[in-house]
């Protein structure tokens, strides 16, 4: 990182910054072509999950290539300044790089949901319909690693 005084080397800080945030952008590529989606996600023990269609460009994508980068911010206020280029935005983000994975059986699926589910609606009890499970794309990240980074 080129700015050493703005990096979060705190791993609780840096799951603070992952528990909080509500949206979460999934970089991946194949060939030459680059492609990012905002998701809604949930991490629990290095693996970060999200869920999507059951097809679709990010899924042919990740099919062929599961590297991914992740990202997650907390954005904060604006900072101003007397002259254009000395604005600034304060923030908290975390960037990451990891395996993808579908996560295919049923049981499986409602862990993964379940943790979603507990990061946005609270609570511990969920159920799910065979019907919305067979629906569903359910995907998991492996976090191979994660840098935190704040400004203000």
């Amino acid at each position: 990182m080129r700015r050493s005084d703005k990096e979060i080397k705190d791993p609780e800080e840096i799951d603070a910054i992952l528990q909080a945030a509500q949206v979460g952008r999934i970089a991946m590529a194949a060939g030459d072509s680059p492609y990012i989606v905002p998701v809604n996600f949930a991490v629990s023990n290095h693996h970060l999950y999200f869920h999507c269609a059951k097809a679709g460009k990010k899924i042919d994508m990740l099919r062929k290539n599961p590297s991914v980068c992740f990202e997650v911010d907390i954005p904060g206020d604006f900072v101003c300044g007397e002259l254009a280029c000395s604005w600034s935005m304060k923030y908290k983000s975390v960037i990451g790089f990891g395996q993808a994975y579908f996560i295919e059986g049923a049981d499986e699926k409602k862990k993964a949901l379940n943790i979603l589910m507990k990061k946005y609606a609270g609570g511990n009890a969920f159920s799910y319909s065979d019907d919305a499970l067979d629906k569903v794309c359910v995907m998991g990240v492996r976090i191979e690693k994660m840098s935190g980074k704040r400004s203000g």
